[in-house]
């Protein structure tokens, strides 16, 4: 035994080679925190001190290193500059001491090797991995960059351009491609990897691989023609500017630090990379970025935790076959779980077959799934014109027009057609669950189950919990949902449940500002620069004005005090034009067919010019006060959700509005942006709208938690 850690040990194996086994304890996959970095530093100096020929770095989890424990690591990202520069220059030191061992060094990679997991086996002289590993630098989807070595020793080993594809996009990559690309020396079937990382070595101590010249090259400056390296640099950072403006900063930050560490040796460009980091790491962005992976991790907890002990569904059934219903039996079909997908039309059923036949012919275009694959999927889905079947579904989405009368007729026939314990869910956007469960003989087994549209591309699922819905149905429900790869955050019943009920006051704020003479378009510069995908205008394009005008009328009865608006609003002045949005051709943009078939949308001055008789104000308001009144409704309703109960954490109220409604990511959620801007800062900001009336009035809650300094997020 050469050292013995808690999360280390260092064997030594036949030929005098060390084996270095992470084995990180009470955990299911080694990352690095201070135990496994004050070990591995340790158990280094052991194997210097020692007189073996080599050393062999492996994993004993099912993964090699998933990179740093972010949630270790916080108080120390918040540190001051000067102090973090100290601790990334300490953990540099590790790296660095075993990229200068004098004795071979290979990492055998199994599994995942993440962020400093992939920047440890840089640090090694070669690398191979198993079939199935996969490879990556995730950093800028946290908001900071590679700190451990990362963007000084990939474009050194693999090339300029494929490191900043690496390093920029944060994508990981799996070992044939990464073999590729050069920064793998080998592949090996998972049960031959530890063998060929043996013969690797052997390989290098018999002078067959060259471990000096891999030395050299890491430590030295990037080796090519030094204009087009520039040329590369430029034009990735130019395409990333005009991506990401100055919202994702992490990615350009990076390739910068890359690129003034070109002409440098490993020392500069170390110091010029943990300068970028320490910049990124402190900033409010990755704090923002960090919190959301902490939200994310929070939720699957909780759902797992929540289907413990259920039977996830086995068979599922759909009714009604438009493009919801086709969309939600396409992604059940995916996932593996079987769906009966009933209409009352035929015309209804071939939509729906026709809109998972699509989106399963993109998933062969993209090189997702084979065309065998493809057939297999589309025969998981059934369709019916009757009930054949039923009595042996676990659950059935009701998926029928938002009508409550409709709907209440429709779950009391299938109710009737199912055995008993069945659930039973409705996948509606407003109307209350339960109202709707007043139609059933058996309410327990029933809830929500709102997906959002496009169903293959927006990852939420509301799942509504009705006065009378039992545990047991909330939970199966849960475990359906993320059977389908969906992430489900449980809500209390109420109008709008969670997303509606936060976008209508945003959207009765956009309505009051173009009452006051401000126009659509210059609302929709102003919240796209805040960092929406799309300016409320576009996005009511999308959903539909119809669709708009119905849930509007919803909210209106539930929240009469604060959603009822006593003038003629724009969303009402184009449904009574029928100007229904992207679905029409023409909403408060103009709609062509584009690429694709996608709808392209123009500006049209005489559809501006139109709603000018609802335009009773100056419109002299500021592009500031437009960004405050549109996020004070907003946020303010994400405070009402969470003192209401609609969820039970602000977790949940922040991650509904990110992945349901495309809340920007950088900004955390509402209720990390009242936190982050200050929770009395925020307060004083809405009482100067007070008098645009009750949408704009803070909570008692919210004013005594601005008076005792508090947070939503501890």
């Amino acid at each position: 035994m050469i050292y013995q850690g808690k999360a280390i040990k260092v064997t030594r194996l036949d030929g005098g080679i060390a084996r270095l086994a992470m084995d990180l304890p009470d955990t299911g996959a080694n990352v690095f925190n201070e135990l496994l970095l004050e070990e591995l530093k340790a158990a280094v100096m052991e194997v210097a001190a020692s007189d073996v020929a080599a050393l062999l770095i492996v994993s004993e989890k099912p993964h090699f290193l998933l990179g740093a424990d972010i949630g270790s690591f916080s108080e120390t990202f918040a540190l001051s500059e000067p102090a973090l520069l100290q601790w990334l220059a300490g953990c540099n030191a590790i790296f660095n001491q075993i990229e200068d061992l004098p004795i071979p060094t290979v990492a055998a990679i199994n599994g995942m090797a993440l962020g400093g997991g992939l920047e440890l086996c840089l640090a090694c002289d070669f690398r191979v991995a198993a079939t199935n590993a996969m490879l990556g630098f995730p950093e800028v989807n946290l908001g900071i960059c590679p700190g451990f070595g990362g963007t000084v020793r990939a474009p050194r080993l693999m090339g300029v351009a494929r490191a900043i594809e690496w390093v920029r996009t944060g994508k990981p990559v799996p070992a044939q491609q990464a073999l590729a690309d050069g920064i793998l020396d080998g592949v090996a079937d998972p049960e031959f990897l530890e063998s060929s990382a043996l013969e690797m070595i052997e390989q290098a101590l018999r002078g067959d691989l060259d471990m000096q010249m891999s030395v050299q090259q890491k430590i030295n400056p990037v080796e090519g023609d030094r204009e087009a390296v520039n040329a590369l640099y430029r034009d990735a950072i130019a395409s990333l500017e005009k991506k990401n403006g100055a919202h994702y900063p992490a990615a350009v930050t990076a390739l910068r630090a890359m690129w003034e560490a070109n002409c440098l040796d490993r020392s500069g460009a170390l110091e010029s990379e943990n300068q970028a980091f320490a910049q990124l790491a402190r900033s409010e962005t990755s704090a923002n970025l960090i919190q959301l992976f902490h939200n994310d991790q929070y939720l699957k907890s909780k759902s797992r935790e929540l289907i413990r002990s259920v039977r996830s569904p086995s068979q599922a059934a759909v009714l009604g076959a438009g493009i919801m219903g086709g969309g939600i039996a396409y992604q059940s079909a995916l996932k593996n779980v079987p769906i009966i997908m009933k209409d009352i039309a035929q015309q209804g059923l071939d939509l729906g077959l026709a809109e998972a036949g699509k989106l399963l012919g993109k998933q062969v275009d993209k090189g997702r799934m084979t065309d065998e694959q493809s057939e297999r999927a589309l025969a998981n889905i059934q369709p019916a014109l009757d009930y054949t079947g039923f009595d042996k579904v676990d659950i059935v989405v009701e998926a029928v027009v938002e009508n409550p009368t409709v709907k209440k007729a429709v779950l009391a026939e299938v109710e009737a057609e199912t055995a008993d314990g069945a659930i039973l869910t409705s996948n509606t956007s407003t109307i209350s669950i339960t109202d709707l469960a007043s139609a059933l003989k058996s309410p327990a087994h029933f809830c929500g189950m709102h997906f959002f549209n496009p169903v293959p591309v927006m990852p939420l699922v509301e799942v509504i919990r009705g006065k009378q819905s039992s545990d047991d149905t909330i939970a199966k429900t849960v475990a359906y949902a993320t059977a389908l790869g969906k992430i489900p955050i449980v809500v209390n019943d109420c109008p709008g449940f969670l997303v509606n009920r936060i976008l209508f006051p945003y959207f009765g704020a956009f309505c009051q500002l173009i009452r006051d003479g401000v126009d659509f378009w210059e609302i929709d510069r102003v919240m796209e620069a805040f960092g929406w995908p799309m300016g409320p205008a576009y996005l009511l394009d999308v959903v539909g004005i119809d669709t708009a005008e119905h849930c509007m009328d919803v909210m209106a009865e539930g929240f009469p005090d604060r959603m009822k608006y006593d003038f003629r609003t724009v969303i009402n002045f184009l449904y009574e034009k029928d100007d229904l949005g992207q679905k029409s051709g023409q909403g408060f943009y103009r709609y062509e067919a584009g690429k694709g078939g996608r709808p392209q949308k123009t500006f049209d001055e005489t559809i501006a010019a139109s709603m000018s008789e609802l335009q009773h104000g100056s419109g002299t308001v500021s592009d500031q006060a437009i960004e405050e009144r549109m996020m004070v409704a907003l946020c303010l309703e994400a405070v009402r959700c969470l003192e209401d109960g609609i969820v039970d954490t602000a977790i949940e109220g922040d991650m509904g509005l990110i992945l349901g409604l495309g809340f920007p990511r950088f900004r955390g959620g509402p209720l990390r942006y009242i936190d982050n801007m200050g929770v009395a800062n925020f307060v004083a900001m809405a009482e100067r709208y007070a008098d645009l009336g009750p949408l704009y009035h803070p909570t008692e809650s919210l004013q005594q938690m601005a008076a005792e300094g508090r947070r939503f997020y501890s």
